[in-house]
This record gives C-alpha cells, sequence and structure tokens, in this order.
C-alpha cells in the first residue's frame, strides 16, 4: 500500500478531527462501550446517527472553534491573536448548541483578549480543560512546515487565548507536535520522548505518565474533559488500532467526553492515516454549521479546501 501524500495526511487531519467530533457527538456523557454495542459491525447501520441534540453529522464547538482559528490563520497570514479571539467571541455571542463553560465565561467577560482566560483562571482555579486541545487540527497543520519550536509555541498561544492553565497550553503543544511528525510521514508515537522533552518542566511528569506505552485510558485519575486524559486517550487510540476507523470507534467507545476526544483522536489518526482511510459514509453527512457567521455551513469539500490552504 502506498504512504499517503503529505496533502493527504494534512487534509486527513482536519476533516478526521471533524469527522471524529460529530461520530462522537452523540454519545457525550454516555457509558464505555456505547457506540460498539449500538453498531457491533463497523459499516452496518448509521452510525452517524445524530442525538443528544445534533443532527446526523453534524460538528459541535470542536470544529466550529478550529474552522475560526484555520479561517484567521489564512485570512491574518499568520497567527493574530486578536483577530482569533474575536472570532471566537464573535461565535459565542451567537448561542452555539454547545460551548464549554470556561471558554464561555471567558468570551462572554468583556474582558481584552489578552488578560480574559488569566483573569477568569486567577478567579476560578480551574483551566486544565481540553478546550484549546479539542479545536488544534487547523493550527497543528498549518504551523507544521514551521518546525517543532514554531509549532509547539504557536499552540501554547492558541491556547491560552481562553485556557489560563499552562497544563492545557502544554497538551495542545504536544498534539501540535505529533501532528507535525506525521504530517512529515514519521510516526508519531516514536517521537513522544522528544516532544516531551520540549514540554514545560512543571508539567512535563504529569504528561509523561498519559502518554506513556503502557498507559491506558482506564487508569486516568480526572474525566476525560480533563486535557490529560484526553490527549492521553487519543494517543492510546492511535497505538492500539492500526487503522482510522479503528481509532475513532475506540475513542467513542471510552465514553464521557466522547466528542471531544474522538475529534483529537480523528486529528492525530488522520495525519497518520490520510484522508483515504476516512469512510465516506462518515464524511458524506459530516457538516459544520458556523454561528454568528452569516449561516455559514461547511461540507467536507470545504474542508478539504481549507486543509489545502493550511497546508501551503
Amino acid at each position: 500500500m502506498t504512504a499517503p501524500s503529505r496533502l493527504s495526511r494534512a487534509i486527513g487531519t482536519v476533516v478526521g478531527s471533524a469527522v471524529g467530533d460529530a461520530l462522537g457527538a452523540p454519545f457525550e456523557f454516555g457509558p464505555e462501550g456505547a457506540f460498539s454495542a449500538r453498531f457491533p459491525h463497523p459499516g452496518h447501520g448509521d452510525e452517524m446517527c445524530g442525538g443528544g441534540g445534533w443532527d446526523p453529522g453534524e460538528a459541535t464547538d470542536d470544529t466550529q472553534m478550529a474552522v475560526l482559528v484555520g479561517e484567521s490563520l489564512l485570512a491574518c497570514d499568520g497567527l493574530v491573536p486578536p483577530d482569533v479571539f474575536r472570532r471566537f467571541r464573535r461565535w459565542a455571542a451567537a448561542d452555539p448548541k454547545d460551548i464549554g463553560l470556561q471558554t464561555e465565561a471567558v468570551l462572554g467577560s468583556g474582558d481584552p483578549w489578552d488578560m480574559a482566560a488569566s483573569l477568569h483562571f486567577q478567579t476560578s482555579g480551574r483551566a486544565a480543560g481540553n478546550g484549546s486541545l479539542m479545536r488544534a487540527a487547523t493550527s497543528a497543520v498549518y504551523f507544521a512546515r514551521r518546525g517543532r519550536e514554531v509549532t509547539m509555541d504557536a499552540a501554547r498561544r492558541i491556547a491560552a487565548l481562553t485556557h489560563g492553565d499552562r497544563a492545557a497550553w502544554e497538551g495542545t503543544a504536544v498534539l501540535h507536535e505529533l501532528v507535525r511528525v506525521a504530517l512529515d510521514g514519521v510516526d508519531p508515537l516514536t517521537a513522544v520522548q522528544e516532544t516531551l522533552a520540549e514540554v514545560h518542566p512543571g508539567h512535563r511528569e504529569r504528561y509523561a505518565v498519559v502518554l506513556a506505552p503502557d498507559w491506558h485510558p482506564d487508569l486516568a485519575t480526572e474525566f476525560n474533559g480533563a486535557i490529560w486524559p484526553c490527549l492521553g486517550s487519543a494517543v492510546w487510540a492511535v497505538r492500539t488500532t492500526s487503522t482510522y476507523e479503528d481509532a475513532v470507534r475506540a475513542a467513542v467507545d471510552l465514553g464521557g467526553d466522547t466528542d471531544t476526544v474522538a475529534a483529537v483522536t480523528g486529528a492525530l489518526a488522520g495525519a497518520v492515516h490520510g484522508i483515504d482511510a476516512l469512510p465516506p459514509r462518515w464524511t458524506d453527512p459530516l457538516h459544520v454549521p458556523l454561528p454568528g457567521f452569516g449561516g455559514r455551513v461547511l461540507r467536507v469539500a470545504e474542508l478539504v479546501g481549507l486543509a489545502e490552504q493550511l497546508n501551503g
């Protein structure tokens, strides 16, 4: 089998994340194994089933925010944090179906873009959710060609717009770097140790635990809405499977924050396996509404186009 091209991997990252998001959304906060219990045989039954307030194939805030990041990067020819924050705030004000409590608090605070997240963290003491990780597929593709230091730094800066806890910055930086390695055609699992060496020392040990080869999501000490088990679960799903489809199914089957865990898994698995590994029965119904932006709804063709531009 021919290895996927870099462009195929880049498209796989963006579309793969969106597919995981939409596939996992109806099972959010459900029990472990719910997806396989409903769809025991892959390809039999309408797996993009919808439910829980979501239409079949509808992506959530995870992908909506990822699109806003990607479009900002292209419009501004690089990272301009105030522009990303402005787009986030416009989206949040349009009453999206789903938005993380922490993200909603930061974006609705009225505080300046460069202070809102840190002020929220100072008062709440809680900002290590997976909300910066879930939207990282587009920025990971955009910055990948610029090398490890640049892509990890960009991840931290984007994460910091809504998450004041450095734990969220570092986890997002790790995902950026693993995607970068995968886009180069290298197994990202072989880069885990080198990537950990670039994590802030105060956070390195905790990430080393969840990224270890013998870690399993059942060993998590927090709900997978936290950034550590979310990232660890995505790496586990890719490590223990050999296809995009199996990785995402495994992620959804973990239960809990299924849309985000599957979105992060889908980004990494898509970077590894490429766009052709995504089953059409999952990509065909995929759609991404963008509240606050004129009723726009992106289909897979628009996501592919976005990924192509981000890839450069």
